[in-house]
C-alpha cells in the first residue's frame, strides 16, 4: 500500500446504518478497509422503529467515532407501507415494486450522508444496497449508485473543487447468502441486526414480510444457523 493509499484508507467514511443485516455488513467492510466510521441512521418515523435500536447496537459494536440518528419525518408524505397506514404484504416476494418501497428513500438518505461527508471532510460514503436478493426497489440498482456519485460531484463545493466523493456499495452484486457469509467472516454478531418491516409482539421478527423471508433464506442458503427470533418460521420467498 502506498502512502497515498494508506492516507485515503484512514480518512473517515460516512456509513449509512439502518440497523439491518446489509447495512451492518457494509459498515463493517468500511471499518475493515481502515476507515474511522461516521455512522448515520435516519429516524424517518418508520413503523419498524425497533431498527434504530439495532442501529445503535451496531454502531457501538463497530466502534463508530460518532453515531448520528437524524430525524426526518417521511410519514408526512406517506406513500409506503413503512410510513403510512398501509398493510405490509405477507404473501411472498412478487415481481412488482412492493408497497414497502419508500418514495426516494435512498436518494434522501444519501443526500444527508453526502452533506455530513462534505462537512466532515470525508470522501467515502457506504450504503448497503443490494441488486440481487432484494425486493425490487429502484434505488438499489447500480445505475442509481453511479448516478448519485455523478450528482455528488456536481452538487457540492468539494466536487466542484476537484475533490469528488465515492459512493461504495460493497454488497451490490452479492446474494443474501453471500452477505451472511461475509458477515460471518468479519466475525459479526448478525443476530443484533433487525430486518423485519412489521415487528411482532415480544420483539420478534414477523417471519412473513419480504424482508424476513429474504433474511431467513440467506442464512439457509449460506448453511449458517439463523440467530433471528421469528414469530413464524419464514417460508420461501
Amino acid at each position: 500500500m502506498t502512502s497515498d493509499q494508506s492516507s485515503a484508507a484512514l480518512a473517515p467514511a460516512v456509513v449509512l446504518v439502518s440497523g439491518g443485516l446489509d447495512s451492518m455488513v457494509s459498515a463493517a467492510l468500511a471499518r475493515e478497509a481502515g476507515h474511522p466510521l461516521l455512522a448515520l441512521s435516519i429516524d424517518y418515523n418508520q413503523r419498524h422503529q425497533v431498527e434504530l435500536a439495532a442501529a445503535r447496537r451496531i454502531a457501538r459494536l463497530l466502534g463508530a467515532t460518532r453515531h448520528v440518528v437524524l430525524p426526518i419525518d417521511l410519514s408526512a408524505f406517506g406513500g409506503s407501507a413503512l410510513t403510512a397506514d398501509i398493510e405490509v404484504p405477507k404473501d411472498g416476494v412478487g415481481s412488482d415494486i412492493p408497497v414497502t418501497y419508500v418514495p426516494a428513500r435512498n436518494t434522501v438518505f444519501l443526500s444527508l450522508a453526502l452533506a455530513w461527508a462534505e462537512a466532515s471532510g470525508a470522501r467515502s460514503l457506504y450504503i448497503g444496497v443490494n441488486a440481487l436478493d432484494y425486493s425490487g426497489y429502484p434505488d438499489c440498482r447500480p445505475e442509481f449508485i453511479a448516478g448519485f456519485e455523478t450528482l455528488a460531484e456536481l452538487a457540492t463545493k468539494a466536487g466542484v473543487e476537484g475533490k469528488p466523493f465515492r459512493i461504495h456499495a460493497p454488497l451490490q452484486s452479492m446474494t443474501k447468502a453471500d452477505i451472511v457469509r461475509e458477515g460471518t467472516r468479519l466475525g459479526l454478531d448478525l443476530g443484533i441486526s433487525w430486518s423485519c418491516y412489521d415487528p411482532a409482539p415480544g420483539g420478534l421478527h414477523c417471519g412473513l414480510c419480504d424482508s424476513c423471508r429474504l433474511r431467513h433464506k440467506g442464512f439457509d442458503d449460506a448453511e449458517i444457523a439463523d440467530p433471528t427470533a421469528y414469530a413464524v418460521t419464514p417460508p420461501a420467498p
